[in-house]
């Protein structure tokens, strides 16, 4: 993860083809193609599809000081990239102090369940090195706290028993070891493997595999390295992150073995021919780590969205809490995710396994659909009503999630869809509309800004609003 990167909502997002396969390249893919059928996912990668929400989780002695995790530690290495302010002998000592007695990894799991995350994802190791996991491959971990107690195994145990899919985020990376990228970089690479091999051996089925990246040389002998994590976990699911370099961005797939691309801090474009998942931060200030009693929370709107456009882009969203250095989720954070599961408590068949489209994201917002359903989660409000370009199926009847009532009419010319002011939700109002045929095997459809635009007029049509 990289600091200081300001939220935004919109991204490029990439695709290659190569007859009916995936073309794996190392330049930046173009935007997904128009007029696409979304493409099946994989079998093992159905439930983290399916799920479409999971939560991060960045935590480590440096919560002790508010600041960013790795990012903040001083440089020991010009091979790395870090230029922080707290000098390495502080940063690297903060484990001494770090007791975080409020931990209880089943507390983790229920705001996890609480908000409507299909999934978590730990920083078991993040690049400054420092291990969540009792280890003999490094005695730089939570076993030489006063705290003490594995991390890794609590939270793989309370996951499994609440029925929470994990995942480890895992930094190939160390920015603590002197060898790492150095002519010596193969005695580093012994200990990164062993650090996998413990990950991935102690704790059960593993879920997912979230590797990092800085932007330097991926000096992780990534064959031998993928080989290990499939035979140890031949079902996990992995990101796009260990082969990637300084001529990479995190959209690429430069690997058979990597399920998935990654945006970070940003919403990725629409795109049905490969899965992708966006990283992003509750604070408010985008920090990784807990930042102090001044970080704040985003929004409720802005956390919504962030899902909603996710979802109707065809992606998922991760989206990431910083615990205390007392081991409890912030307050703020783990209020502002169980809103989020409120409002998916009515409106989550718009969301769980959904594919994006059939109508691709615009200035009405964006669309989801499966079976025979497509859900057009309408955004933002005209004076009067949406139209939408013509749908290549029967609208049969409308809903709007919730309750309430939509106007639907469906012409040659398109869609328009209305619905009263005071039936409308503040951030997303969720119309449902079934349809005549399987929704999933429509192709996509732009909507131009044009073809978008409100009016107040009611042609005679068929309508679906019953």
């Amino acid at each position: 993860m990289k600091p200081g990167v300001r939220w935004i909502v919109a991204s490029i997002g990439i695709l290659f083809f190569l007859g009916n396969g995936l073309e794996l390249c190392g330049a930046e893919p173009p935007s997904a193609p128009t007029n696409t059928v979304p493409r099946p996912y994989p079998e093992r990668l159905r439930w983290w599809a399916e799920g479409r929400f999971g939560m991060f989780i960045h935590w480590g002695p440096v919560s002790l000081k508010g600041t960013e995790i790795s990012w903040s530690r001083a440089n020991t290495n010009t091979n790395c990239p870090n230029k922080g302010e707290i000098p390495a002998a502080v940063y690297d000592a903060l484990y001494r102090d770090f007791n975080p007695t409020n931990f209880e990894a089943g507390e983790w799991v229920d705001v996890a369940q609480a908000g409507g995350a299909r999934y978590a994802v730990l920083t078991a190791k993040h690049c400054d090195g420092f291990l969540l996991w009792h280890s003999r491959a490094s005695d730089y971990n939570i076993s030489a706290t006063p705290f003490a107690r594995n991390v890794c195994f609590e939270l793989s145990q309370a996951a499994r028993r609440k029925g929470l899919r994990l995942g480890w985020y895992f930094s190939p990376m160390d920015w603590r070891d002197p060898d790492f990228r150095t002519d010596r970089n193969g005695v580093f690479l012994q200990t990164m493997q062993a650090e996998v091999r413990e990950l991935l051996s102690n704790y059960g089925p593993i879920d997912l595999l979230w590797f990092d990246w800085d932007g330097k040389e991926p000096v992780y002998d990534q064959a031998s390295t993928y080989a290990l994590v499939k035979s140890l976990q031949p079902n996990i699911v992995i990101n796009n992150r260990l082969d990637l370099g300084p001529t990479n961005t995190d959209r690429q797939l430069l690997s058979s073995f990597a399920d998935y691309y990654t945006p970070e801090q940003s919403v990725g474009a629409y795109d049905d021919q490969r899965p992708w998942e966006s990283c992003m931060t509750l604070s408010a200030r985008n920090q990784w780590a807990w930042g102090g009693a001044q970080d704040g929370v985003k929004p409720l709107r802005e956390c919504l969205l962030m899902l909603v456009r996710c979802a109707g882009g065809d992606g998922n969203l991760l989206l990431n809490v910083g615990p205390r250095p007392d081991g409890k989720i912030d307050p703020a954070q783990a209020g502002r995710l169980r809103e989020m599961g409120q409002w998916l408590q009515t409106h989550g068949e718009s969301i769980y396994g959904t594919r994006g489209g059939p109508y691709r994201p615009g200035a009405y917002g964006v669309c989801t659909r499966k079976g025979k359903t497509v859900y057009l989660h309408l955004t933002a409000w005209p004076e009067g009503s949406w139209n939408l370009p013509p749908l290549a199926a029967k609208a049969l009847r409308s809903r709007i999630l919730g309750g309430a009532k939509a106007n639907v009419r469906q012409t040659e010319a398109g869609l328009e869809i209305e619905v009263a002011p005071a039936n409308r939700h503040p951030i997303d109002t969720v119309v449902a509309l079934d349809i005549d045929r399987d929704a999933v095997g429509l192709a996509s459809i732009n909507v131009p800004d044009a073809a978008s635009s409100a009016t107040k007029a009611k042609a005679p049509a068929s309508s679906a609003d019953k």
